[in-house]
């Protein structure tokens, strides 16, 4: 499963790029706002830091605005992916960037049919909300395998991208479902190496090493 990681702040990007966690980016309208700095520029500088997909999303809703603004994203870099809201309008426009050999995920999917419609349209990604699913009484983990199943079914190559990742049971679930990617905060990514075990063993060795008097350098 690839790791993206939800967020326009760049030097988180960076640390978890350097440990070698990244697989690409996800970034939206409000993690833009809250980064306080020019959409493009934002966008230009995460697509230097990783060399997988970047999406950039589109702000238009009507198909003919959205072409617009996807001409001007994908000239960014060759490893932005567009954007595009889970619409009819955002469908032609996912259908027209693919067959012109861009990169587009389909976001705010939150029905298996939703879904479907978006792999029919040549989706490179799907991004079904989990975390927002579940906070309106609905099942996030049953959409993904939903539409794994439907998926497998049919041999569509659109990848699915588990996106409103609010804790590290969603990446379990995700993992154990067969999900291409999922993206999350980076810091959901970082308790996924928490464990208490593990820093109780930190611990208990570093005590002992005293013990000793020695040092390694």
């Amino acid at each position: 499963m690839k790791f993206f990681a939800d967020t326009a702040d760049t030097a988180d990007i960076r640390d978890l790029a350097d440990a070698g966690l990244l697989d690409g980016v996800t970034t939206n309208p409000s993690l833009i706002s809250k980064s306080g700095r020019n959409f493009l520029e934002v966008v230009k500088e995460i697509c230097g830091i990783v060399e997988g997909p970047v999406s950039a999303e589109v702000v238009a809703l009507d198909h003919a605005t959205m072409m617009k603004e996807a001409e001007i994203l994908r000239k960014i870099a060759d490893n932005v992916a567009v954007k595009v809201p889970l619409t009819l309008d955002g469908l032609k426009t996912c259908k027209a960037l693919t067959n012109d050999g861009t990169m587009v995920n389909v976001t705010l999917c939150f029905s298996a049919n939703q879904a479907l419609l978006a792999a029919k349209a040549g989706a490179t990604f799907v991004s079904p909300f989990v975390g927002r699913h579940d906070d309106n009484g609905f099942d996030g983990m049953q959409l993904i395998s939903d539409i794994r199943l439907i998926y497998d079914n049919y041999d569509f190559a659109t990848e699915i991208l588990v996106a409103s990742v609010r804790h590290p049971i969603h990446v379990l679930e995700a993992a154990r479902i067969g999900t291409d990617v999922m993206t999350a905060p980076p810091a959901v990514i970082r308790l996924l190496v928490k464990h208490v075990l593990t820093d109780k063993g930190i611990e208990g060795f570093m005590a002992d090493w005293a013990k000793t008097g020695q040092t390694i350098c």
